[in-house]
């Protein structure tokens, strides 16, 4: 009966050293595998972090090409005068490809207002090329109406021989002046 009682003494002393010793291999094995998931998940954010900044760059580099683009375009916008001859407020072919143009960047740029400004050369009285200078003003207002810019965002001014843009007392400076000219308000 010595030997039964210590032989049931025995089991109950192996079999929960069986179980702890089962139980804890169990533990390793689970936790292996989430320790080499855990070293991929920062390569993963990692790589995901390259690509997120890569994107944000190029993003940027668009908005920075797009923003010199518009920038370009009002410098063009601005700086290409029409040109008229001697005497004259009847646009040519080569003013009306300019207006074409300016029409198409108008009607991209919606809020934008302008003043059309209309000069001479020197040669005449002050009160003709100031009359002149509002016909050339109104000439390429009413052509761009025409091609469906709204009368309301243009505004005309006439400065005559008041503001040359070339000095000289030749037909090439004189040229130059007899123009029209665009001003974003």
């Amino acid at each position: 009966m010595r030997k039964n009682v210590w032989l049931a003494i025995a089991l109950v002393m192996i079999l929960p050293v069986m179980l702890f010793a089962v139980s804890c291999s169990k533990k390793v094995m689970q936790t292996e595998p989430v320790s080499t998931t855990q070293s991929e998940i920062p390569k993963a954010t990692d790589k995901s972090a390259d690509e997120a900044d890569q994107a944000r760059r190029l993003e940027e580099d668009r908005l920075r090409a797009e923003a010199s683009a518009r920038e370009a375009a009002k410098a063009a916008f601005v700086n290409e005068n029409i040109q008229f001859a001697f005497d004259s407020f009847v646009l040519s072919d080569q003013a009306q490809r300019i207006l074409n143009s300016k029409a198409v960047y108008l009607r991209t740029n919606t809020d934008l207002t302008v003043t059309v400004e209309g000069h001479c050369d020197d040669r005449g009285t002050e009160a003709y090329n100031i009359a002149l200078g509002e016909r050339r003003a109104e000439s390429v207002k009413k052509f761009l109406v025409d091609l469906g810019i709204r009368d309301d965002r243009m505004n005309t001014v006439s400065y005559g021989e008041e503001q040359p843009i070339a000095m000289g007392q030749d037909e090439s400076s004189w040229a130059k002046n007899r123009r029209a000219q665009f001003v974003i308000n």
